[in-house]
């Protein structure tokens, strides 16, 4: 009898020790950030709100909205047995297909600044390319899972490859070369990671580099960006003026800062404050040394996100946890260094920060399946 007790309750402390070590920290950062998110796109926000739709509240509304089905996707997907999903890995990739072709038909699809990025359904509006994101990570995850021992050949790779491929010529043509370029990234991780050869690495990432360039020329608007991104003060009231507000915005922060809902740019000087360049924000409000710690909090989300893909019970696990941590780590990678001049400017949002009720949803629930994925692995997690 004796035991039976301290089997249970070894297996109790084991089950407190996944919570309270691994799970519980992730949650809190995730909500944490998504928080975060909320105050600094009413901040960034509420003076353009209230200018354009004379409600200082609205893009806030819409923010919290996301987070609230955000931490309900997250939940749903804690307990949901990521095991399933390989089940429905082909409908999952069809709606992701059907989402991104509904852009395109008249009266569904929304258009913005030129692109076509949104579908209206029922008066809700959802961005079909966060959702493909994820959609490939599930898709490679559990087909590299189940075809391990094809995945050295090339006609193994071609599913992959396939489906990788439909996103990106949907994407493209809305066009969005930013979320292209995420997807191309995550494609390659998740081949690396599922053990495709170096030759095949090779294969496709010299013609996949070649493409850049080829695409920036085939798009007068892509050019343009690229010279302002050479030379913003060539152009600065034209393709510049993004990128030089942006600047100043950070500029302006210092090390400490202006104060919480002190920016002077968001009064209408940096376009896309709320969402795309909400990073501007953030650096004027909180400073250098505010932006930083923001970032070590992405780090350590993204480490942490890993390592319970090193730790899982199963290639599965594997592959899904750290597809999701290799995503949120690219793309935030990504609008730090278009917000900071690094690369041309492109429209990709910060995860969990920006203003898009559709991002910051998924991004939650994405989470929630690494979450289960810790919550079954019977492996010790060490923290950081």
């Amino acid at each position: 009898m004796a035991k039976v007790r301290s089997h249970k309750k070894t297996k109790l402390n084991s089950l407190t020790f996944n919570f309270d070590g691994r799970i519980f920290t992730i949650f809190c950062l995730v909500v944490g950030l998504a928080t975060f998110g909320c105050i600094m796109v009413y901040s960034a926000s509420y003076y353009s709100a209230m200018h354009h739709y004379n409600n200082q509240y609205f893009f806030l509304f819409k923010q919290i909205m996301g987070v609230v089905l955000g931490i309900f996707a997250l939940g749903f997907f804690y307990f949901f047995d990521y095991h399933k999903l390989s089940k429905l890995k082909i409908p999952i990739v069809i709606v992701s297909i059907i989402l991104l072709v509904m852009v395109f038909i008249p009266g569904l699809g929304v258009e913005s600044y030129g692109a076509k990025r949104w579908v209206s359904i029922l008066g809700i509006s959802i961005q079909p390319s966060e959702i493909a994101k994820f959609a490939l990570v599930i898709f490679s995850a559990c087909y590299l899972a189940d075809n391990h021992d094809k995945i050295k050949t090339f006609k193994g790779l071609l599913p992959i490859l396939l489906v990788a491929g439909i996103f990106c010529l949907l994407i493209m043509l809305e066009p969005s070369m930013s979320v292209t370029m995420c997807i191309c990234f995550v494609t390659l991780f998740m081949l690396i990671i599922g053990g495709i050869s170096k030759k095949h690495t090779l294969m496709f990432s010299v013609p996949a580099a070649a493409a850049v360039p080829l695409l920036i020329v085939l798009e007068p608007y892509r050019l343009k960006r690229l010279m302002a991104f050479i030379d913003p003060w060539a152009s600065p009231q034209g393709e510049g003026f993004q990128l030089i507000q942006s600047l100043y915005s950070l500029g302006s922060g210092g090390w400490f800062g202006t104060g919480l809902f002190n920016s002077r740019q968001k009064y209408l000087f940096l376009p896309f404050a709320e969402s795309d360049f909400i990073l501007s924000i953030i650096g004027e409000e909180v400073g250098f040394v505010g932006t930083i710690l923001l970032m070590l909090v992405f780090l350590t989300l993204v480490v942490m996100l890993i390592k319970i893909g090193l730790n899982a019970k199963d290639r599965l696990g594997c592959l899904l946890s750290c597809g999701v941590g290799f995503v949120i780590g690219v793309q935030t990678l990504l609008n730090i260094a278009v917000v900071t001049g690094s690369i041309p400017p492109t429209g990709l949002p910060l995860p969990f920060i920006s203003s898009g009720g559709t991002s910051v949803s998924v991004f939650m629930g994405a989470v929630g399946i690494a979450l289960n994925v810790a919550k079954q692995s019977k492996t010790r997690f060490n923290s950081l």
